[in-house]
Order: C-alpha cells, then sequence, then structure tokens
C-alpha cells in the first residue's frame, strides 16, 4: 500500500500513542520494562492504567535514556513495514487515562530522577513529540520529519504540527477555533490547525462547508472524526456542496506557494502565518477585538462566515490601503462594505501593493505540483506599484536549512515594470510562470514586452482586470517584463 502511494507523490500519517500495552509477549512493552523506562508508582512500580489497548503504561520521556530509547523504535530494522513515506501521529500525550483522576496522570507519580508528574505534566507530550522527531530525523537523514501531536508546549513549533483537539460538529466550536488558531499564530506555533468539521458530532452539509471554506486558509488542514461519527466525505453530501467544498479545497491548492512563503518567513523571523487584524494594522484599534476578519501574512484579508443561514454579512477594510477581490479583481477603498452572500462565498482579498504567486492547475496531491507552472497575482497600491517574494525549496530535505540550498526572489512591479531579482539562487527549478493577473491598472496598456517579444494579453474593463497570457518565464531567472501604455 505505502508503495502504491508513494508512487502517486503521496505519503502516510499513522497514530502512535504514548500508552503501551501490559504484555510481555509484546516486544515494545517487554523492552521498555527490561530498561526501566516507564513513569512510576511512589512504591517503584511501573504505573499502569487504562487506555485504548486496556491496561497500559507509559514511557517517561523526562528520562534522556527512555527518550533515545523512543527515537530508536522508528529505525526500519525495528519498525516492521514501515517505509521512507510513513510519518507519525502522536495522539492521547496529555496523557490521556481512562481511568486515571481527570484522565490523566494522578499528580504524584515519579519520573526521572524522582520528579513528580505534578512538576512535568504540561510538558509531557511536548518531550514525547521531540523524542519521535528526532527518531525519524535518524531513520531518514537528510529528510523533513513529520510529527503531528495533539499536546504542546512552547518550542514545539521546532517538531512539528498541532491541532486543536477533539473539537464538536457545531458553529460555536468553529469560532472556538478560529480564536484559538489567531492564539496560537500570535504565541509561534504556526503549524496548526482544527478538525474540519468537527470531531465529535455530525456536521450538516451547510456547517461542513462553511468549515472548509474557512481552514483552507490554515497550514494544518485535514478533516478528522470520532469511530462513531457519520462518514463526512464532501461527495456524500451531493451539490450544491460538492462544488463549494471542491473549489474551497483547489483554492487552498493554489495558495501553497504563499503560504509556504510564509511559513519560510516564520521560520526566519518568527512572523506569524495567521493573525489578527491588528498584528499589521496596529492604529486601528476597531481590529483589536475582532476575531471574524484576519489575515493570512500581510497580504490576504479573510473574513470568515461562522453562522448558519448569513445572507450578508460586512466586511471592515483597514484604510489607508486598497483591497482586492481575489476572484474577480474588484476594488474597495470603503473603510466598510456590506457583500450579499450565498453559500458559494468565500470572503478574500488581496491588498494593494502587494504580489502573490500562485499554482493554478488542480491537482491530487502537492508531490505533483512541484513542477507546476505559476501564476502572479499583482494588485497595485495607488502609486500603481506592488511588491512580494517568492520561495521554493526541495520541499522534502533539510538541505534549506542545513546548506541553504533554495531559491528565493524579489518581486516589484514599478514604473510599469514587473522585475524579479534574486535574493538567495542557490537551487535549481524548472518552474515558469504561465500567467500575470494585474488588478487596479486603471486602463489597459498598448503592448506587454519582454525579451524583445510581445506578449498576448486581455484586458477586463469592467472589472479593472489584466490577464498576460503564455509568459512562459522562468521562475529562478532575472527578468523585466515593460507594460506600456
Amino acid at each position: 500500500m505505502q508503495e502504491k502511494l508513494k508512487s502517486t507523490g503521496r505519503k502516510l500519517v499513522t497514530i502512535i500513542d504514548p500508552h503501551i500495552k501490559e504484555d510481555h509477549n509484546y516486544i515494545v512493552y517487554r523492552l521498555a520494562q527490561d530498561a526501566n523506562l516507564f513513569v512510576k508508582n511512589p512504591d517503584g512500580t511501573s504505573y499502569a492504567g487504562d487506555c485504548w489497548p486496556g491496561r497500559s503504561s507509559w514511557i517517561d520521556y523526562l528520562n534522556p535514556e527512555a527518550r533515545q530509547w523512543w527515537s530508536d523504535r522508528y529505525a526500519f530494522s525495528f519498525y516492521n513495514g514501515s517505509t521512507d513515506i510513513l510519518y507519525v501521529w502522536n495522539d492521547m500525550n496529555e496523557p490521556s487515562i481512562f481511568d486515571g483522576p481527570e484522565k490523566t496522570f494522578p499528580k504524584h507519580l515519579q519520573h526521572f530522577k524522582n520528579v513528580e508528574h505534578r512538576e512535568i505534566h504540561n510538558i509531557y507530550g511536548y518531550l514525547m513529540q521531540k523524542a519521535t522527531y528526532e527518531g525519524l530525523a535518524s531513520r531518514d537523514p537528510g529528510k523533513r520529519p513529520f510529527v503531528l501531536s495533539r499536546s504542546f508546549f512552547a518550542g514545539a513549533q521546532r517538531y512539528g504540527a498541532i491541532w486543536t483537539g477533539d473539537n464538536g460538529a457545531s458553529w460555536e466550536f468553529l469560532k472556538t477555533g478560529q480564536r484559538m488558531l489567531l492564539s496560537l499564530h500570535i504565541s509561534g506555533i504556526v503549524f496548526s490547525g482544527a478538525d474540519i468539521g468537527g470531531f465529535f458530532g455530525d456536521p450538516d452539509a451547510e456547517l461542513l462547508t462553511r468549515w472548509y471554506q474557512h481552514a483552507l486558509f490554515s497550514p494544518f488542514f485535514r478533516s478528522h472524526a470520532h469511530i462513531d461519527a457519520k462518514r463526512r466525505e464532501p461527495w456524500l453530501f451531493g451539490e450544491p456542496y460538492l462544488t463549494h467544498i471542491r473549489d474551497a479545497i483547489r483554492l487552498r491548492y493554489s495558495l501553497l506557494p504563499y503560504i509556504y512563503f510564509l511559513m519560510f518567513q516564520n521560520h526566519r523571523f518568527s512572523a506569524p502565518v495567521i493573525r489578527p487584524l491588528w498584528f499589521d494594522f496596529p492604529q486601528q484599534v476597531q481590529f483589536y477585538d475582532m476575531e471574524e476578519e484576519f489575515m493570512l501574512g500581510s497580504s490576504l484579508l479573510v473574513k470568515a462566515i461562522m453562522d448558519p443561514g448569513v445572507k450578508e454579512t460586512d466586511v471592515t477594510f483597514p484604510t489607508g490601503a486598497i483591497w482586492y477581490n481575489i476572484f474577480i479583481g474588484e476594488k474597495y477603498t470603503q473603510p466598510q462594505v456590506k457583500f450579499g452572500v450565498d453559500l458559494s462565498t468565500i470572503l478574500a482579498f488581496q491588498r494593494g501593493g502587494s504580489i502573490i504567486p500562485r499554482q493554478m492547475r488542480p491537482r491530487r496531491s502537492t508531490g505533483s505540483m512541484v513542477n507546476d507552472p505559476y501564476t502572479l497575482f499583482i494588485a497595485v497600491d495607488k502609486d500603481q506599484k506592488a511588491e512580494g517574494e517568492i520561495y521554493i525549496d526541495d520541499f522534502t530535505t533539510t538541505a534549506a536549512t542545513t546548506d541553504a540550498v533554495y531559491q528565493h526572489r524579489k518581486l516589484q512591479f514599478i514604473r510599469n515594470r514587473l522585475v524579479s531579482e534574486s535574493i538567495h539562487n542557490k537551487y535549481s527549478i524548472e518552474s515558469f510562470y504561465e500567467r500575470i493577473v494585474v488588478m487596479g491598472l486603471g486602463r489597459s496598456p498598448k503592448t506587454i514586452e519582454y525579451s524583445g517579444k510581445s506578449l498576448e494579453f486581455k484586458y477586463d474593463t469592467k472589472n479593472d482586470l489584466l490577464l498576460v497570457h503564455n509568459v512562459d518565464v522562468k521562475v529562478a531567472s532575472d527578468f523585466m517584463i515593460k507594460f506600456n501604455f
């Protein structure tokens, strides 16, 4: 199965929990018990509690030897059936214990060097994720591990993704997830998201559709549900919901180059990916308590629809900027605009003065997009200027961080010229720009020239939208495209 997945560019993630079934015929339990690596009762015996496998014990991740032992379990030679596309989801790692007080460890349990659990409860899951990450890094030197964790602590962003836990299929949980994600991103935990549709319960078609339309902007994006919940694959809901959900997923895939650049920015400068509006507009106090609107990076504003039956809604725009509807290019300069909405509506606006690279060809996996062409979406400001950046690496190895092997370029639209300049050029790519979309020029150019040839274009007067076709310019090249008026 894994080899078939690998052939399609996909990867597999399986759950590995911290509880280990109390069974001397189970090699993992026997090895941990023989090495004295379990969390202890005050009398020195291994603690046992109930979880999914029944009676279980838990590794003491505070013990450095236990963390190393745990890491070693991920070696191909030990982890039977594992391959280089198999990654890990650490669940239940608060830890969750069915018969424990407050459904977790008793506070008096003993860890490494007699430290009581009450002292280290909040870092137990963090240490597990760290050990798992290090195990995958050792298993595949030079490749990026992927470890999803339910429990986390400050610093967990070094070791993988997290999600907001077992939410419910309700509009209130959709809103709660938005608040949590804004807080997490401001706190530095940006590779995060919420279970689409809610973990417990059964979302109706409208709620599921709105959840996809909201979640598409999160760095971590997945649907997940309790075993007793009804199946919720989008095609089970029929039309028009299937089309609306498909459109949301395709929009997400098209935005992945921009989201990937934002993750690079976070890595370099700790900038949040999803932001409350006050982060980019601190002087505008009307945004201090606003949660339903947020920024994706500094260039996209999103208004989430998080109530049922909404037919119209207001979008409050930061003043001093022009905003463009990302679908039709319509321009807004007013501080507040009322929009009529239906179930297909996604309210997303590109900030004037920005350039966003996107990949517009629908694909079944990101692995199939690696060499796809790009489209540049240019939204000019009041001075007819815009700028942005594009970042590309191999998406798989650690070469970008260990050896600075990546492509990073600055894009500028200024004085009717689109210019690409290298910031860092240590990675070769074959991708090219196939289209350019310019919003807000106010007029049609007479000609558009690149390297001595004229480029095809079409100008939509009604929406003030310029579409340049068949650009065929390499992403990794320095170039200038001239717009002649």
